[in-house]
């Protein structure tokens, strides 16, 4: 066995790892190097990305919000008018039925006064019917005779007065 003396062992050795170190310098140390940034790069990229998409999923909430805050703000504002509308409306027709009720009310009133007073002219008419009847039934009895009828007569002649 040949046993080589430890200088020269490390003297190859050296020769060795520099030759090592030249060929991986010049053939792989730019490519896992160019590897290593373009994974850096794309890990930076991918931060990136994540961060804008943080950023505008918090703008789509804010915006969201926002829009929901109007939206609740608009609801009330319609429901708002739609109670004064509908109070209004409420209000109007009250009004509009005691006018149409007034309205019924004095014509009630004026065809009452007016069927009072056909009752009342019929009335007359009927105690005035009702008077001649009696009246002429009284004086069939009190003219019956020819004796009475003188009376009578003799009686409305002294009631009479001449000027």
């Amino acid at each position: 066995m040949n046993f080589v003396a430890p200088e020269s062992l490390i003297f190859w050795t050296t020769i060795i790892f520099l030759a090592f170190f030249f060929l991986l310098k010049k053939l792989a140390w730019k490519p896992i190097l160019n590897a290593v940034k373009e994974r850096e790069d794309s890990i930076n990229d991918a931060l990136l990305s994540a961060e804008k998409a943080r950023l505008e999923m918090q703008n789509l909430k804010n915006d969201n919000e926002r829009i929901l805050k109007e939206a609740r703000a608009e609801r009330d504002a319609m429901m708002k008018d739609a109670k004064e509308i509908k109070d209004k409306l409420i209000s109007e027709a009250k009004e509009e039925a005691k006018k149409q009720s007034a309205k019924l009310i004095e014509l009630a009133k004026f065809t009452i006064q007016n069927e009072k007073q056909a009752a009342i002219v019929e009335l007359k008419n009927q105690v005035a019917e009702l008077s001649i009847s009696i009246a002429e039934k009284v004086l069939k009895e009190e003219l019956s005779s020819k004796e009475k009828q003188l009376k009578v007569i003799g009686d409305m002649l002294k009631d009479v007065k001449l000027n």
